[in-house]
């Protein structure tokens, strides 16, 4: 157990006093009836000096504490803004204004009173009562020595919110995000579903899930890896505009663009195919960057241009302009030799489309900074996607759209044929030691048995698209508590010595 430092200590101290004097340190309510960006707004042209009549009711974090004696000035934040509130031994009365004593920086307050602006320029409000709503015990860290430790501004998010205005803009901005994707899934006729999170077969992306068991059904459980085959029965059921947003838990590495629980949108359309989806998500996007007011942004260390239409361009193509491999000039073999003069390892068995995939990955997506969408991915690596209506031998109608060198979206032309789903989905079932073989799913395959509608399927990740639109350097940054190794107290560190 933690000891008490002198500060809480102090702070303990005054508590027992306020329970001694019949103050309650923490009330159950306040009538609020004002916002602090809304005070700032509307009495932003008041002049300097000058005081109004208008009665306001606040209440907000002590950020600031100056007592002077017969006169006191704090700043408190609010859910919107920080603004000054003035406090003077006339108006409270001696009794009263003695009780500002017991407050500390970080304790919650609420005052009613009338808004003035100082000489000095600054909109106040003139304190004629107030009421302690929160007595803090822990003195909140200082704003420029306290919370530097990255690791802990992670670990105690809330204390980076209250201290750093710039992480709660972009968590607003995240918020807004979100309801944007909502509102135009809303305006193109998508219904949203909510579907399992726990399930008894992983499926719809190629990833290690996280397990656990349910000790009542006596089954081991996973958490979802994707959010792709329900939606697809959705649209067995008669659904033909469909979408989930939500959290999915993949067990692997953590890294500056990778959390192991991340928020993805994924939408299917009866109907569609991978051109509408690749339409679809550049519009999605671009609207989305309406909402920061501009359209170009600094991501992953590259300038990246919005305003402009994606680039689209073949996994061929894109092999033949950035690495200089025409890989329909080259025969298995020559493939392979070149998978072992880059020293690139194979995650699946070896085999054509395997090679080309990785070949793009280890040579290719550093270069895509600008926004492009990558077109007609090998079928070894695509076993829930429709093959080219064109004939290509072994290549699928897939895109994946890339900004600043990283992966934000997955789109296909989905595979419905029932038989050729089974067949491809036993075929990575046959692929061992492997996180990135697709698993089998037969409740799936038995849902495509009854028909499922032609149809266009994307997935998006919500975190990468808010990094990009925040301009955040991490993903961390754009996750309020992100997944971290337990931390070690120093007490229990040294019961470890012993």
């Amino acid at each position: 157990m933690e000891k008490p430092n002198v500060f809480v200590q102090n702070r303990l101290k005054k508590i027992e006093d306020m329970v001694k004097k019949k103050i309650n340190p923490y009330p159950y309510s306040y009538d609020v009836t004002h916002k602090a960006k809304e005070l700032l707004e509307k009495y932003a042209s008041l002049e300097e000096g000058g005081h109004t009549e208008d009665k306001v009711s606040i209440a907000g974090r002590i950020m600031t504490n100056r007592n002077m004696g017969k006169i006191a000035f704090m700043h408190i934040l609010d859910a919107t803004d920080k603004i000054q509130v003035y406090f003077e031994t006339n108006a409270l009365g001696e009794e009263k204004y003695k009780g500002l004593k017991l407050f500390d920086i970080g304790d919650i307050i609420g005052v009613m009173g009338t808004v003035m602006k100082t000489k000095r320029g600054e909109v106040t409000v003139f304190v004629t009562d107030y009421t302690l709503l929160t007595k803090g015990i822990r003195p909140l860290p200082e704003k420029f020595h306290g919370l530097t430790d990255v690791e802990q501004r992670y670990r105690k998010r809330y204390l980076d919110l209250i201290m750093n205005p710039e992480v709660r803009e972009v968590f607003r901005m995240r918020s807004r995000i979100m309801k944007e994707i909502r509102d135009y899934m809303d305006e193109n006729g998508f219904i949203e579903f909510e579907n399992s999170t726990l399930e008894t077969q992983y499926g719809g992306a190629a990833a290690k899930p996280f397990v656990t068991h349910h000790n009542t059904l006596d089954t081991d459980l996973y958490l979802r890896i994707s959010l792709e085959l329900p939606l697809k029965k959705e649209l067995v059921g008669g659904f033909d505009r469909v979408y989930a947003m939500g959290k999915v838990f993949r067990n692997e590495g953590i890294d500056l663009d990778h959390n192991p629980e991340f928020t993805m949108i994924e939408w299917y359309e009866a109907y569609a195919d991978y051109n509408t989806k690749m339409d679809r998500c550049e519009e999605l996007i671009k609207r989305c960057a309406k909402l920061t007011g501009k359209t170009k942004f600094k991501f992953n260390g590259h300038d990246i241009d919005l305003s402009k239409p994606f680039q689209r361009m073949s996994m061929k193509e894109s092999l033949k302009k950035y690495a200089d491999i025409d890989v329909d000039k080259l025969s298995d073999e020559e493939l392979a030799k070149l998978i072992e003069k880059h020293n690139i390892e194979l995650k699946l068995h070896p085999c054509r489309g395997v090679y080309i995939q990785e070949l793009f990955e280890a040579l290719v997506e550093d270069k895509l900074i600008q926004p492009t969408f990558i077109t007609d991915h090998p079928e070894e690596v695509s076993p829930l996607v429709k093959r080219k209506r064109d004939g290509e031998k072994g290549i699928t109608e897939r895109a994946e759209l890339f900004i600043g060198a990283s992966e934000f979206g997955n789109m296909y032309s989905e595979l419905n044929d029932p038989v050729d789903q089974r067949n491809r989905l036993l075929a990575q079932a046959k692929e061992k030691n492997t996180d990135e073989a697709y698993a089998m799913d037969e409740d799936f395959c038995e849902a495509l048995d009854y028909g499922m509608p032609p149809a266009g399927g994307i997935g998006i990740g919500i975190d990468r698209l808010v990094m990009l639109l925040t301009e955040s350097e991490c993903i961390r940054d754009v996750i309020t508590f992100p997944t971290m190794k337990a931390e070690v107290k120093d007490d229990e560190k040294k019961e470890n010595k012993k």
